[in-house]
Formats: C-alpha cells, structure tokens, sequence
C-alpha cells in the first residue's frame, strides 16, 4: 500500500506521534509516515484495542518507537510529546454498541484521555494536533449529505463523546493558539481491521463471514446505509491535515468516500467477489445506530486538498486480498480481545 505520496514535503527532519498506532487506523498511518522516510514516528498505545501484530514490523526500523501506556494518564502523555512536531490522535474507544453498554468507560478514554492528549500537545507546542472526529456527530439530523455545519442530536454516548472532543478542541484553538484538526471519519475500512470480539465493524464481518462460507448478520432490513472509506483515504486525510500550510486555527472536517451502500449491497459485493452463495440472518436493529450516511467531502478538498484514491469497490478487493493472507493470525483469531 501507499504508491501514492500524499505530501509534498521532505517529512525526514519532523517526528510524528500517533496516538493509538497499534489500532487500525493508526498502524495504516505509522506504515506511511516510515515509508515515506519520517525522522521518528512514535506510539502510544495501551494495547486495550490495539494488537502487536499491527506494529510488529516496524519494531527493527530506527526511527519507530514504541510507548506502553495510556491516554487517561497526564504524565504518559507528557512523556509521549517529547520532542514531537506533529500529532495524529487515533486512540480512542470507537463503537456504539460499547459506549451504550459502558458509558462510563468510553467517557474516561475519550474525553479525558482526549483532553490529557490537548494540554500536553499544546505544552509541547506541536505543531498541528490533527484527531480522529466521528460522522456519528451528525446524529438525527436528517439531511442527506452531511454537512459539516448542519448536525442533530448525538444518539449514543460515543456520538456525545466526540462531539465533545470538536467542541475542546475548538476551545483549545481559541484560548492557546493552538492548531487543531478534526477529520469526521465515515466508516473506515481496510487492512489491520479486526474481525473478532463483540464490536468487531460490519466490513470484516462480512469478509471473514464470506472466507470460511458462513452466514452474515444484518441489523436490520438491510437498508442501512453508510458511507464505506477505504482506511488509505484517512491516511490521505491524517497526512495532509498534519501539513498543509494554512489552515485556520481549528477546522472539523468530513473524510470520506462520497458515495452511499447499504449493507445489503455490501454483502452481495463481499459475497460476488468472494463466490459464496449464502443469504444473510436479519437481526432487530441496534440502538443508537444512525439510518443513513454519506458525507460532502467538499470541504476537505477546499481546506487540504483530498482527493479521496480508492472507491469501496477498490478498497473491499485490497482489503479481502488481506484478509485471505491473515486468515489464521493472532489478530484474526483474538475473540476476547474487546471483551
């Protein structure tokens, strides 16, 4: 992965932090950022949601380096900021389903482990603190495609809770001079995705479902729609929003494909391109789930230029391609992981 260069700029003389960068999205950032030559890439990670397996080849590179600990601690993120130029914050709690069974937990890592993240950045005096934001933001508002400015009312305490990271963020920007991005993630997908425990993402469901010839499940009639974002669109995003001169002081931006599929039609794709033959299991729906998504990406392609690569089709080819080769890793087998 990563042919394309999404940076215009020699990045060997900058250090990077990628707060969970064992995590999925995070591990696809740290692969780029060493890739393309970055003076040092560190993680922070507590392993909660991350695996080992996501890093362990950047272990040998010079210029990886690896934090045990976590974001609710002040002093580790502290530490972590030492002599860091840019900051990627990956690590957080996502699911909906978590936050409605443990609210409390999801609270403590993403707002105040968001909020730890904040000062120490602004007390290192980063140079940009670009974050992982949430389409769940939009909540009830009805209006088809999202729009940065127009949102409802959250639907799940995760939804709450990175709203509330927007709002300090801004907060941050205003009061310390303090350069904040927020990317609106949509549903990213792709390779170092779990597949297993009980808030494993409906992608690689599906992809496992398709590879052993099993069944799916389906919350719902199906006709859910989301907007599915190949995780090297995110990377463009996170890579971009970290350095493109220029921007103001704190922006949220939305990060997606720019196209609607519901999960229906997900899994007839998953299902053509893999050759199985087995209908899906329809379950009630979930709560706090939002009915339909799909993202104006104008805005990100105004402020930092993306121009998202890979469409869902590219990116489920690249993404099963991975899937087949990681069949039997630890990573694809750890049930308990999330529990």
């Amino acid at each position: 992965m990563y042919e394309i260069n999404y940076h215009n700029q020699d990045i060997s003389c900058y250090s990077f932090l990628i707060t969970g960068g064992a995590g999925f999205i995070g591990s696809n950032l740290v692969e780029y950022l060493l890739k393309y030559g970055a003076r040092k890439v560190r993680v922070l990670d507590n392993f909660s949601t991350g695996y080992e397996e996501n890093i362990a080849s950047f272990m040998a590179n010079p210029a990886f380096e690896l934090i045990k600990g976590d974001i609710r601690d002040l002093d580790t993120c502290h530490n972590a900021l030492k002599g860091i130029d840019y900051v990627s914050h990956q690590a957080a709690l996502g699911s909906v389903p978590r936050s409605i069974n443990d609210p409390i937990t999801t609270n403590e890592v993403n707002i105040v482990g968001f909020l730890n993240m904040l000062v120490a950045a602004r007390d290192a005096k980063v140079k940009r603190f670009v974050y992982a934001a949430s389409s769940s933001t939009y909540g009830d508002h009805p209006g088809l495609p999202k729009v940065e400015d127009k949102i409802g009312n959250p639907l799940s305490p995760y939804a709450v809770t990175k709203y509330v990271n927007e709002l300090y963020a801004s907060v941050f920007s205003r009061n310390y001079n303090f350069h904040t991005v927020g990317l609106r993630y949509f549903n990213v997908f792709g390779p170092r995705q779990a597949p297993k425990g009980p808030y494993a993402a409906v992608i690689p469901l599906f992809i496992q479902a398709a590879l052993n010839n099993d069944a799916s499940f389906i919350n719902g009639d199906g006709e859910t729609s989301r907007d599915f974002t190949f995780v090297e669109n995110a990377v463009q995003a996170n890579i971009k929003a970290m350095l493109v001169a220029n921007l103001p002081a704190h922006e949220v931006i939305n990060i997606a494909y720019g196209q609607r599929t519901t999960l229906n039609e997900l899994w007839n794709e998953i299902s053509s391109i893999l050759n199985t033959n087995k209908q899906p299991e329809y379950r009630p729906e979930r709560k706090g789930d939002v009915k339909h998504s799909l993202a104006d990406v104008s805005k990100a392609e105004t402020l930092i230029n993306y121009k998202p690569e890979f469409s869902v089709i590219q990116g489920l080819l690249m993404a099963i391609q991975w899937y087949e080769k990681h069949q039997h890793d630890n990573l694809m087998l750890d049930v308990n992981k999330d529990k």
